[in-house]
C-alpha cells in the first residue's frame, strides 16, 4: 500500500511510526510545508527498518501523492491548553482546504485527522471534489477506544472485550451509546457493579481526555497515531470493518451535509456504508444535537469554496 501522509508535528509522525509498526506501508511518502522537517523525519524513520517490516520512506510533493492509497493529512495547529477543537477552526480550515485542492486528482483515499475533524472534513469533501466516500476522517474511533479503555479499567476486563461506540462530533458534543454497550454479549447496564453514576464518570472522562493530556503534555499523539494506522490497514484489507469515522452524511438519522461519526462499513472504496444504529431517545436527540453543533460550525467558517 503506498500511503502519503501531510503534517509531520506531533500527530503525523507518531502516524507515520505506528503505520511502519503496523506493516500496511510498502511505500510511505511524506510531505509538510517545512522541508526539512519532512527530509529529517523520512531519513529517521528510514533508519529503523529493521525493526519494522520493510517499507520504502521519503519525503516528497504534495503532486505525487496524487499515486496514494490513501493520504492521510495531519497539517494544522493543534490545541492549547483550554481550547475546544472548535477554536482551531477557520486557521485548519483554510489549510486543510489547500491541501486537499491539490490533491483533486488522488487515487486513493483521503483521511482527515486535522481538528476539528469534522469541520475538516466536510472543508476537504468540498475543496477536492472527491466523492463523499473517500474522504473520511479518524471522527470518533479515538474517543470509541478511550471508552472501552475506561470501561475496561473500571470492570477489569480486556478493552477489546467492550463493545460500545462513541458517536457524533469528535468534540464536547459527542455521544456515548450506552443503550448498546455490551461485554461479551452481556448488556453493560446489567453487569454487575455498574451504575448509572459510573456511566456518568466515564462519559466526562471520555470526553475531557484530550485536555487532561494537552495540559500536561501539549498535544495528544500516540493513540491517534495507532487509530489511524488501524484505520488504514483494515481499509486495505477491504474486509468491512464497521469503524467510527467521520464522513458527509446523506441521509443517517435524517442527516444531510453535515460531518460526523457513526458506524459505518469502510473498506478499500472508503466509508462506503453509514449504519443507523438502534438508539435511545435521548441518545437520538443527543446525535441530533451534535449535528447542530457542527452545522453551526460550518455557519461561522462561512466556507465558500
Amino acid at each position: 500500500m503506498k500511503i502519503g501522509i501531510v503534517g509531520l508535528g506531533w500527530v503525523g509522525s507518531s502516524v507515520a511510526i505506528s503505520t511502519l509498526h503496523s506493516g500496511v506501508a510498502k511505500e510511505l511518502l511524506l510531505h509538510d510545508i517545512r522541508e526539512e522537517i519532512a527530509e529529517g523525519e523520512a531519513m529517521d524513520l528510514a533508519h529503523g527498518a529493521a525493526f519494522y517490516p520493510y517499507a520504502e520512506v521519503r519525503s516528497t510533493s504534495l503532486s505525487e501523492m496524487a499515486g496514494c492509497d490513501a493520504v492521510v493529512v495531519a497539517a494544522g495547529r493543534g490545541g492549547s491548553a483550554g481550547e475546544s477543537r472548535l477554536d482551531l477552526l477557520r486557521e485548519n480550515a483554510a489549510i486543510v482546504a489547500s491541501i486537499a485542492g491539490e490533491l483533486s486528482g488522488l487515487e486513493g483515499l483521503l483521511i482527515l485527522v486535522t481538528n476539528p475533524v469534522d469541520v475538516m472534513v466536510r472543508v476537504a469533501a468540498e475543496a477536492s471534489g472527491l466523492p463523499r466516500e473517500r474522504v473520511m476522517g479518524t471522527g470518533t474511533m479515538l474517543d470509541t477506544a478511550r471508552l472501552r479503555q475506561a470501561v475496561g479499567a473500571e470492570l477489569g476486563v480486556e478493552p477489546r472485550s467492550v463493545h460500545a461506540q462513541v458517536v457524533g462530533e469528535h468534540g464536547d458534543s459527542e455521544v456515548v451509546l450506552w443503550s448498546g454497550a455490551r461485554i461479551g454479549g452481556v448488556s453493560l447496564a446489567s453487569w454487575a457493579g455498574w451504575s448509572p453514576e459510573r456511566q456518568e464518570v466515564v462519559t466526562e472522562r471520555v470526553r475531557r481526555a484530550a485536555y487532561e493530556i494537552i495540559a500536561r503534555k501539549g498535544a495528544t499523539n500516540h493513540a491517534i497515531g495507532l487509530v489511524t494506522a488501524a484505520l488504514l490497514r483494515w481499509s486495505h484489507r477491504g474486509g468491512g470493518r464497521v469503524l467510527t469515522v467521520s464522513r458527509v452524511q446523506e441521509g443517517a438519522l435524517g442527516l444531510h451535509g453535515v460531518a460526523l461519526s457513526l458506524p459505518t462499513v469502510v473498506d478499500t472504496k472508503g466509508a462506503v456504508r453509514v449504519l443507523t444504529p438502534e438508539v435511545a431517545d435521548g441518545e437520538r436527540e443527543a446525535v441530533l444535537r451534535s449535528a447542530e453543533v457542527l452545522e453551526e460550525a460550518w455557519v461561522q467558517l462561512g466556507w465558500s469554496g
